[in-house]
């Protein structure tokens, strides 16, 4: 493992959350928010009105730009999400959880949560200077970003269906190369 467990899933759902903005809004309503809430298992308290679902989204170009930043610009960005939600971290444990860190508490609103989440598993990132593991999707038809976590930093996709699609697509383009020849 190269960060802690619950470093990984943060940048993960950090990812995915970014990805959720790229091409088709996949987050068109409240219900699309409650069934990502929940997928990533988001706990502490939720208002389920607009206001909620806007700030999360207005936090989903914040956060992609990380992906595109140096690291200096990406500590600042880190720090600025931090400081705005006046981050305080602590140790915790719940829902099956060993002890991992929070830095707001369980009435912040949603997406200064989600906010602080990202940022403090990026701060991890950039203190060990990982931020080449902040990936754009290999595939040529896919614009989502991930995070590669293999230990040989050799992840190209953000999912299986992207590699094989271009998988599949080259193998085609070969096989048709060679049963067109002389």
């Amino acid at each position: 493992m190269l960060f802690a467990h619950d470093t990984e899933v943060a940048l993960t759902a950090a990812a995915a959350l970014v990805n959720t903005g790229r091409g088709t809004e996949q987050l068109p309503d409240g219900a699309a928010l409650d069934h990502f809430v929940a997928a990533w298992e988001w706990t502490g308290e939720r208002t389920h009105d607009r206001t909620e679902l806007d700030a999360v989204r207005r936090l989903r170009p914040r956060l992609e730009r990380l992906w595109e930043m140096g690291e200096d610009d990406a500590a600042d960005l880190v720090n600025t999400l931090l400081r705005e939600a006046s981050a305080l971290p602590q140790l915790v444990k719940h829902d099956g959880w060993d002890y991992h860190l929070h830095a707001t508490p369980p009435d912040a609103p949603l997406a200064d949560r989600m906010a602080v989440e990202a940022a403090m598993a990026f701060a991890d990132v950039i203190r060990s200077r990982q931020l080449e593991r902040l990936r754009m999707c290999a595939a040529d038809d896919c614009s989502n970003v991930h995070i590669d976590l293999s230990k040989n930093r050799s992840r190209r996709f953000c999912s299986t269906s992207c590699a094989n699609r271009t998988n599949v697509a080259a193998y085609r383009t070969r096989q048709a190369g060679r049963t067109a020849g002389p």
